[in-house]
């Protein structure tokens, strides 16, 4: 009798996991149906069913963003040829943008690998508190934009950059290894873009550039701000000649991970996107109900998302979309979706359900998609053009995340 219990509770466990992820699939919104019910059938008809697809997860959800600014140029505000002890060129370039004598600007912090041979790829991302909390080189800039204090993110306590940030989120910052595997390393600061605070939220940064945009319910959001500046950020690596800008990765963590995901989602420049822990509003589905909903993102951040997406609280099964339709976006380019098996309210197995969900447009475009199986145990990756990982611990990039994140660019990326 234990025998045969043993064998059903066997039984149950190998296949009801493969039925809820089929029946997960089955319950979305298919990125491959127009809205009107009718089959995408040719790669033709994709593209205009992709422009669908953006025009809905904008006004919906990350609100409208402005196009490319037509009066921005770029200063070289520092170059170091032996930088990292001769191991990296370091550049540093600040971004100005004018409109309708309306000025912004935010600084580039760009290492080079001195032993790689160049045009190299690259991996642009924004950081949390500073470009120079990334790394503890002394000829990094200061911010001069606001800096939080936190246990995850300790730097000035009265809102001040000074040298004691130096270097304190370098941690998640794995500056040596991406160098060495032959990537230059682009980052740029959140607050120098759009402020994350909800209290300065569209005072700052870029968003006063375009006061029009924030009348709208369809008003561009942070999230949005944040994507959009790391398109400017490409920009400028366009002119760069150390960099081959068709081969730039945009990475992110956390509420940065939704920014990587949505900048690669709108910009089919990004030849790669990397996401790390990115959750609700970047690779979880909304639709299991579990971890953070669309309640919680728009009541602690309401600055995020468009005013249209706060008309679906309480109704994240209802939503026309769900995240595979951002990867739906990016894709055939590779995309990885780094997750955390303590990180619940990043919804690991969500995650997996969106790149599993996402598979059936990878194949459609002519790749191979997301490799088949269940969800796979920890430390164990899989790497298709869509790839993922659960590792142990909690919220955070470790060391582990950088490693599989730079086998999968090396896959895709590396000539």
């Amino acid at each position: 009798m234990m025998r045969i219990l043993f064998l059903v509770v066997t039984w149950c466990l190998v296949v009801f996991p493969k039925l809820s992820h089929a029946q997960d699939v089955q319950r979305l919104p298919d990125p491959l149906l127009f809205n009107n019910g009718k089959k995408v059938k040719s790669a033709k008809d994709w593209e205009r069913r992709r422009q669908e697809i953006r025009e809905t997860m904008t006004r919906e959800m990350y609100g409208a963003a402005p196009q490319q600014p037509k009066n921005m140029r770029f200063e070289v505000f520092d170059l170091d040829k032996n930088a990292l002890g001769g191991k990296a060129t370091r550049k540093q370039v600040t971004i100005h943008i004018t409109e309708k004598g309306r000025q912004a600007k935010f600084d580039l912090l760009i290492y080079i690998p001195n032993q790689a041979k160049q045009p190299v790829p690259a991996i642009i991302g924004l950081n949390f508190i500073g470009n120079q909390a990334i790394h503890p080189d002394p000829g990094i800039k200061l911010t001069t934009a606001w800096v939080e204090n936190s246990r995850m993110f300790p730097c000035g306590a009265d809102g001040r950059a000074t040298d004691a940030c130096r270097g304190v989120n370098a941690s998640q910052w794995a500056v040596d290894s991406i160098l060495a595997r032959g990537y230059a390393l682009v980052t740029l600061y959140r607050e120098e873009v759009a402020s994350d605070r909800k209290a300065q939220a569209f005072q700052t940064g870029i968003h006063p550039l375009y006061p029009e945009l924030q009348q709208r319910e369809d008003n561009f959001g942070t999230i949005a701000a944040w994507a959009w500046a790391l398109s400017r950020g490409l920009d400028y690596l366009e002119t760069d000649r150390d960099i081959d800008a068709k081969r730039v990765a945009v990475f992110g963590f956390s509420r940065l991970g939704k920014a990587a995901l949505w900048a690669g989602a709108t910009d089919r420049r990004f030849a790669a996107v990397l996401s790390n822990e990115s959750g609700a509003g970047g690779g979880k589905q909304f639709r299991r109900g579990v971890g953070e909903d669309i309640n919680r993102l728009c009541t602690a951040f309401p600055h995020w998302f468009a005013r249209n997406f706060a008309h679906y609280r309480g109704k994240d099964s209802e939503l026309p979309f769900d995240q595979h339709f951002v990867l739906s976006l990016i894709a055939p380019r590779p995309v990885y979706l780094a997750t955390a098996e303590d990180d619940k309210n990043s919804d690991p197995q969500g995650e997996f359900a969106t790149a599993r969900a996402a598979d059936a447009v990878y194949r459609f475009l002519g790749t191979n998609g997301f490799p088949d199986g269940a969800f796979p145990p920890l430390n164990q990756p899989l790497m298709g053009q869509i790839g993922f990982h659960i590792r142990p611990g909690g919220h955070d990039v470790k060391m582990f995340d950088w490693i599989q994140i730079l086998n999968f660019s090396d896959l895709h990326l590396q000539k």
